[in-house]
């Protein structure tokens, strides 16, 4: 069975059964949307809830509004702004802070999560939050679920004024949270994200390829790749 980026996958039909080598990490980084929380809630808003009151604003009807917003999300997708929810009021002309709290109720998390939470900390890991959702909108997630409680450390990219996109993100966390690369576990359902947090040299790379419970699951052949976090806690993966 080869060594992948720091996991053994073991071939299994069409899928890999991914054994975390929870012995030789300290530290779990993890993203929040995506891989705790149900993407389906910021699918909605940005797909479908933003247009429809971008469209209503300014008189247009949705397929329009659509067509107008694309080109604008495309130019800023993997910068901070494109997370920032203060730069896209601004843009658009809506208040989104406001809007995330309207639909609130629909934050979830993800089938699992509170389990592998609960494993990982029974395991004595530090657990970190590492997401580039803005402030407010960390904010209004963690009021609805109790999600930043669990864990030891939380950072916003926002903080550092950097996307985890960007290398120099990695280098500026490493200041504020000193973790050990070659010791540390980061699961995101970024690809451009765990390749740079590859090229850092964090060492324990997960991809989530179902951040969307209401969507089918993506094809991830860069990283070691699992539908849930449960996938995470198999009995030989948490054998020590």
């Amino acid at each position: 069975v080869p060594l992948t980026r720091g996991f053994m996958i073991a071939p299994m039909d069409a899928n890999v059964t991914v054994l975390v080598p929870w012995t030789a990490i300290e530290t779990v980084l993890l993203d929040m949307d995506g891989v705790l929380l149900d993407l389906r809630f910021d699918n909605y808003f940005w797909n479908e809830l933003v247009p429809s009151r971008y469209a209503s604003v300014r008189g247009l009807d949705e397929a329009e509004a659509i067509r107008r917003l694309k080109p604008v999300f495309d130019s800023r997708r993997g910068t901070l702004e494109w997370y920032c929810l203060d730069f896209w009021s601004d843009e658009l002309g809506l208040d989104l802070a406001a809007m995330k709290q309207e639909i609130r109720e629909q934050v979830s998390l993800l089938p699992e999560a509170d389990r592998f939470l609960d494993a990982v900390r029974a395991r004595g890991k530090r657990l970190v939050l590492v997401t580039n959702a803005h402030r407010d909108a960390l904010t209004i997630k963690a009021g609805h679920t109790g999600l930043t409680s669990r864990f030891d450390a939380v950072y916003s990219a926002h903080d550092f004024g950097l996307p985890k996109e960007d290398l120099t993100f990695w280098e500026a966390l490493r200041v504020e949270e000193p973790f050990e690369p070659a010791r540390s576990l980061l699961i995101d359902d970024s690809l451009p994200v765990l390749e740079a947090a590859s090229s850092f040299g964090i060492a324990h790379l997960v991809a989530v390829c179902r951040p969307d419970s209401s969507r089918a699951a993506r094809k991830i052949a860069a990283f070691p790749a699992v539908h849930s976090l449960e996938e995470l806690l198999n009995e030989e993966a948490r054998t020590d």
